[in-house]
């Protein structure tokens, strides 16, 4: 009876370790080439790189070999990534939606502010509107594959100025994280800048701007509470979800069994990882931002935390139904909106409607 219930682990494991080669032998032998969103953030440090670079040629037994940049790396913006990928100069890449909805307004749909106030409702309206976004990359990218959508922490607002709430973003001068989020400070009586990540910190320090919008944890791996004197952490930029595609042309090459393989591989030690952290890393990074809390991960700053209250939440709330999702209905075609409605619009109780 005891060697029986000792064997039988040891049975079981040997049965895994045996499917797992077996599944490793039928994957094709090739090489993926993938491009990574912003170098210096956690996201990419912590999950795109070891994921891309370490964990897919080693759970291929080295069937599938990989290189692995980020678009800052290779000296661009983030925005062009998708075009690039679309005319097969990109394998696979990775940016964040709002950069490209220039040239896939649909995506825009995603991410909008206030629309998700927790980790738990952005994961559900990723979920929802996945298909959605799978069919919008086909049609947008020349045949582009959709493998994963990840979040960076909630996307909130640093100011080089005092502020005390809501109300007094009002005449300032914001960097947006995205279309959305631009046409709502401007709802707010803000002006919306458009600036480069990168040039945010600078742009701070010299007035150029009053405020900037990111995740809390991005923020400060970036040093912009050295430049920024207030926060507030009401997610008025929604979550800034990262999508990953692969190129048609690339994507088609791949067996049927690679393709299963490479997906299962990526919702399991990619995206399901990306997802558990968001709540920590959006409350480590106001934690590192203001001294309030344990920061691990360096010095901490001294931030002003601005609490958002009620009327904060149903002021965003206002604008998101009477302002912002009129604006993007009527900037895709009815059935993208239709879509919309059936997929995040159950999800949130919204409606968009042109």
């Amino acid at each position: 009876m005891t060697t029986r219930k000792y064997l039988a682990p040891l049975v079981t494991a040997a049965m895994l370790a045996v499917t797992a080669q077996a599944s490793a032998q039928d994957l094709d032998n090739t090489s993926i080439s993938y491009v990574g969103a912003w170098s210096s953030l956690s996201l990419y440090k912590n999950f795109e790189r070891p994921f891309w670079q370490e964990h897919i040629p080693e759970a291929s037994d080295g069937q599938i070999s990989t290189e692995v940049t980020t678009f800052d790396q290779m000296g661009l913006g983030g925005g062009e990534v998708y075009r690039l990928m679309a005319r097969n100069v990109i394998e696979v890449t990775s940016t964040v939606a709002d950069y490209a909805v220039a040239d896939a307004p649909e995506l825009e749909g995603l991410d909008m502010p206030m629309m998700a106030p927790d980790v738990e409702t952005a994961r559900k309206i990723a979920d929802a509107y996945r298909p959605v976004l799978a069919d919008a990359f086909a049609a947008r990218f020349n045949n582009a594959k959709l493998l994963a959508i990840a979040p960076y922490p909630s996307q909130v607002v640093f100011c080089n100025t005092e502020i005390k709430g809501l109300a007094d973003l009002k005449g300032k001068k914001i960097r947006a994280s995205g279309r959305t989020t631009a046409e709502f400070v401007q709802a707010l009586g803000a002006e919306g800048i458009t600036l480069n990540f990168s040039e945010v910190p600078g742009a701070l320090q010299r007035g150029v701007i009053d405020c900037a919008v990111t995740g809390s944890l991005s923020g400060y791996s970036s040093g912009w509470h050295e430049v920024s004197t207030h926060l507030y952490p009401l997610p008025v930029g929604g979550w800034d979800y990262v999508l990953t595609a692969m190129n048609g042309k690339k994507w088609a090459s791949l067996s049927a069994e690679t393709q299963k393989w490479l997906q299962n591989e990526i919702q399991t030690n990619y995206e399901d990882p990306v997802w558990e952290s968001a709540v920590e890393e959006t409350r480590e990074g106001i934690a590192c931002l203001t001294g309030k809390g344990e920061c691990v991960r360096g010095e901490p700053g001294d931030m002003v935390l601005v609490e958002a209250t009620e009327e904060d939440f149903n002021e965003v709330s206002r604008h998101l139904q009477a302002t912002l999702l009129p604006n993007w209905a009527d900037r895709v075609d009815q059935k993208w909106v239709d879509r919309w409605n059936e997929t995040i619009g159950k999800v949130t109780g919204l409606e968009a409607a042109k």
